[in-house]
Parts: C-alpha cells; sequence; structure tokens
C-alpha cells in the first residue's frame, strides 16, 4: 500500500475504531473531492494515515 492509499478492509481489522475511521475518511474523501473547493489530496491521506496506524498500535496494546 502506498502512502496516498486508504487502506482496504483486508488491511484492517472489521469493527475496530480504525475500522469505522477508514470508512469516515473515505466517504469524508468523497465528500471533499466533489465539493469543487480545492483540497490536498496527499496531505489528507498522509494524515489519515497516521491516525489509522496510531489506532492500530493502540488496538494492538488493548488500549483502543
Amino acid at each position: 500500500m502506498s502512502d496516498s492509499e486508504i487502506p482496504n478492509s483486508g488491511e484492517i481489522s472489521p469493527n475496530t475504531p480504525a475500522a469505522e475511521f477508514a470508512a469516515w475518511c473515505e466517504a469524508e474523501f468523497e465528500r471533499r473531492r466533489n465539493s469543487g473547493d480545492d483540497f490536498d489530496e496527499e496531505h489528507y491521506h498522509k494524515a489519515m494515515q497516521l491516525v489509522i496506524e496510531r489506532l492500530q498500535r493502540l488496538e494492538d496494546e488493548g488500549r483502543a
């Protein structure tokens, strides 16, 4: 997976905070893309990926 891709369901355990956040990010990404306003897709994906990775670490530690 590259830094600019939203992780798919095979890469995130279902029914977890990371999965819920990833689903929200996908919907928000499409909303922003279709809004007609400018937004930095690369930065969006990088920020989203950082949060998902952190959530997954917390889940692995049993803290999320």
